[in-house]
């Protein structure tokens, strides 16, 4: 009885040194800890104020704050004329004068100066005669029209007032593909409406635009009413001006455009100066090769800031003052920012290689552009006011004999060729690539030397 007594002891010692040698000494030593994840930072919504870093990347409110208040409701009055169908039907087109009426647009704009200058569409003010103005916090006030260019759509009026809210440019060429931004407007006459999207793309040329602008493209909602109001970074600095939608059903479908802030800033202090813009080129003629990377340049103007800084026949821009240029409306969207006189770093390629030339813009009413068997000149201000045209190039000389055939001389003013407006010789410059010869000519809108209008379309 002992004896087992001394085994089961002696066992029950054994299994326990076993275990305890075990546990020590062979079995893997497993250390619990905290658990503490690393992943990547989200935004979160919250209501406290020490937002994070990744958080203020998608935080809207202090570009809302900055702009909500500066950006305005225009109200525009004008008078249209309303026909009798049946006055005409019996004795003719214009017979009785008709009944005058008002009618009423509306739109946004922006104010960008603290005593009450503000841009706009001119879509928004055009053929107003009379201009309201009211502000976010529903003050009213009549606005007077400084000056408007239809090229870029961008309008210049100003309020008598001061202290204003006012946003301030940003550089949209800086702006990236993918950044956020803001659309503040007054959709559907409602106030201060923002909405938040992102830069679909830059340098965007919409498809029947005459114009051939160099437009931002968002996906931020814009919807009538917003014509004219503010695009913002997320710092509230105004990177562009909305202008257009790309919708069948004239509300918004997933895309909108603005135009680029560094054009519509050089506008706005061209119409504060002298009421007019001058437009800077570089004095070559482009060629649109769907193969090519850049604008290829097809022939240099002699006596141009281009011609003198070495530029040739066979060049291929690609950047403008380091900004990557890879298509004609690139290149627009740069030139339209400038001013005649300034001096731009162009970079070409050449032979395989590339060139950095210093480039003095010219204004575009020191060059007579040739196109078509035409040399075009300027339109003077004066003489549109005469013919009561905003629009047109005058005919200085004619080699064409198509047109020749159709009665067309110098002294004829072009208002238009295959639709497309001429207002100024660099729209001319802009058709070249579209309208490659005289033959391509479909229809052609003109001022004759005793200021009718006739219009030509192809089968003359």
């Amino acid at each position: 009885m002992k004896q087992n007594i001394k085994l089961f002891v002696v066992a029950l010692l054994g299994g326990f040194i076993s275990v305890v040698t075990y546990n020590y000494f062979v079995k893997p030593k497993v250390v619990v800890e905290k658990e503490v994840q690393n992943i990547r930072q989200f935004p979160v919504y919250t209501t406290n104020t020490n937002v994070v870093a990744a958080e203020a990347v998608t935080d809207f409110t202090e570009a809302a704050e900055a702009t909500v208040n500066a950006v305005v409701h225009v109200k525009n009055t004008s008078v249209g004329v309303q026909q009798d169908p049946f006055a005409q039907l019996f004795f003719g087109q214009g017979y009785g004068g008709g009944r005058k009426y008002e009618r009423v647009g509306t739109g946004s704009g922006v104010i960008i100066s603290p005593d009450g200058y503000i841009i706009t569409n001119n879509h928004v003010i055009e053929d107003a005669t009379e201009i309201e103005i009211s502000l976010n916090n529903q003050k009213k006030y009549k606005a007077e029209l400084i000056g408007t260019d239809k090229t870029t759509d961008i309008a210049l009026i100003k309020i008598e007032a001061e202290d204003l809210p006012y946003v301030t440019f940003g550089d949209s060429d800086i702006s990236k593909i993918g950044e956020w931004v803001l659309a503040v407007g007054n959709p559907y006459n409602l106030t201060s409406t923002v909405t938040a999207g992102i830069i679909s793309a830059k340098g965007r040329d919409l498809e029947g635009n005459r114009n051939i602008e160099s437009f931002i493209q968002t996906d931020a909602a814009v919807n009538p009413g917003n014509s004219g109001g503010a695009l913002v970074n997320t710092r509230g600095e105004l990177i562009g001006i909305n202008t257009a939608i790309s919708s069948q059903t004239g509300s918004f479908i997933g895309y909108s455009f603005a135009v680029p802030s560094n054009i519509a800033k050089r506008i706005v202090e061209d119409l504060m100066e002298s009421g007019s813009v001058k437009r800077a080129v570089l004095g070559v003629t482009t060629e649109a090769k769907s193969d090519i990377d850049g604008v290829y340049i097809s022939d240099v103007a002699k006596g141009t800031g281009a011609d003198k800084a070495g530029m040739q026949s066979g060049d291929v821009i690609k950047k403008i003052n380091n900004v990557k240029i890879h298509k004609f409306s690139d290149l627009i969207g740069q030139l339209t920012a400038k001013r005649p006189g300034d001096t731009v770093v162009v970079t070409v390629e050449r032979e395989g290689g590339t060139k950095n030339l210093n480039v003095k813009l010219s204004e575009v009413t020191e060059l007579i552009t040739e196109a078509f068997g035409i040399e075009f000149g300027e339109l003077k201000a004066s003489d549109k006011k005469q013919l009561g045209i905003d629009i047109g190039v005058k005919v200085n000389k004619i080699a064409n004999k198509d047109l020749q055939k159709l009665g067309i001389k110098p002294g004829y003013i072009i208002l238009s060729i295959n639709n497309y407006q001429l207002s100024s010789l660099s729209d001319v410059e802009k058709i070249k690539t579209l309208v490659k010869a005289g033959k391509d000519i479909n229809k052609l809108v003109v001022v004759n030397l005793q200021g009718e209008r006739e219009t030509f379309s192809r089968g003359w």
